[in-house]
C-alpha cells in the first residue's frame, strides 16, 4: 500500500518513518520542488519516493496532510478523489497567520479540509501528539503502557483504515466520534500535546467535551 504524506517538515519525517516500520511505501512531498528535500528525504526515508505534492495526491492509496494548517487551501479537491485523507495538521498563529483570517468559529479545522476535500473522507488524527513522542513512544500491540492516538471522522470504514494504521504505526487508536470532534483534539484541549494510554485519553476528551458545553 503506498501512503502519500504531504509535508516533509518534522511530523511528517517522523510519520515517514513510522510508516516504514510499518511496511508502507512512503511518497513523500515538501512545499516545492522535489529535489529540494531528496537529501533528508534520502537520509531519513530512504526507501521514499520524493514527489510534488499532486503526484503524491494521486499516486498515492491514502494520504497525511502534515502541512501547515493555511496550505489546505491549495489542495486540489480532484487530485483526492475518493481517497482517505488523515489531517494531522493544527492552527498555528505564526506560520498560519491571525485565527480569525483563516479558522470557522465553531468548525474544526478537519470540517473546513472536509469542505476543500469535499470527495474525499477526512480523518482527523495524529495531531494531538507531538513529532517527537510520535517517533520515541511507537511500542508494538500489547505493549506494557502503550499511548493512544485518537481519530475523528464520519465515515466508519475511513475510520476502521485509519484505526488499522494507527495501530501499526505504535499507538492504541481511539475513536472519539465524528468529524467535528477533531475539535476536542485542537490546541487548546487537554487532549493536545497529551502522550497518554488509551483509557486516560478518553477520560480527557470526554471531560473536556461535557467542560466545554458547561462553559
Amino acid at each position: 500500500m503506498k501512503l502519500g504524506i504531504i509535508g516533509a517538515g518534522k511530523l511528517g519525517m517522523v510519520l515517514g518513518q513510522l510508516a516504514q516500520q510499518a511496511g508502507y511505501q512512503v511518497l513523500i512531498a515538501g512545499s516545492g520542488d522535489p529535489s529540494r528535500i531528496e537529501l533528508i528525504v534520502a537520509t531519513l526515508l530512504p526507501q521514499a519516493q520524493s514527489l510534488t505534492s499532486t503526484a503524491v495526491a494521486q499516486q498515492a492509496d491514502l494520504v497525511i496532510l502534515a502541512l501547515p494548517l493555511h496550505r489546505y487551501r491549495m489542495l486540489a479537491a480532484a487530485d483526492f478523489a475518493d481517497k482517505i485523507v488523515i489531517d494531522a495538521t493544527n492552527y498555528w498563529e505564526p506560520t498560519d497567520g491571525p485565527a480569525a483570517d483563516l479558522l470557522i468559529s465553531g468548525t474544526s479545522s478537519s470540517e473546513m479540509i472536509q469542505q476543500q476535500l469535499k470527495s474525499s473522507q477526512v480523518i482527523k488524527a495524529f495531531n494531538h501528539i507531538g513529532y517527537h513522542n510520535l517517533l520515541d513512544l511507537a511500542a508494538p500491540v500489547g505493549s506494557s503502557g502503550r499511548k493512544s492516538v485518537a481519530l475523528a471522522g464520519d465515515q466508519l470504514a475511513a475510520k476502521n483504515q485509519v484505526a488499522t494504521i494507527i495501530n501499526q504505526m505504535g499507538f492504541d487508536p481511539l475513536d472519539i466520534g465524528p468529524l467535528a470532534a477533531g475539535k476536542l483534539l485542537e490546541p487548546g484541549s487537554p487532549a493536545f500535546g497529551a502522550s497518554v494510554s488509551r483509557t486516560k485519553l478518553q477520560f480527557l476528551i470526554q471531560k473536556y467535551a461535557v467542560d466545554s458545553k458547561t462553559d
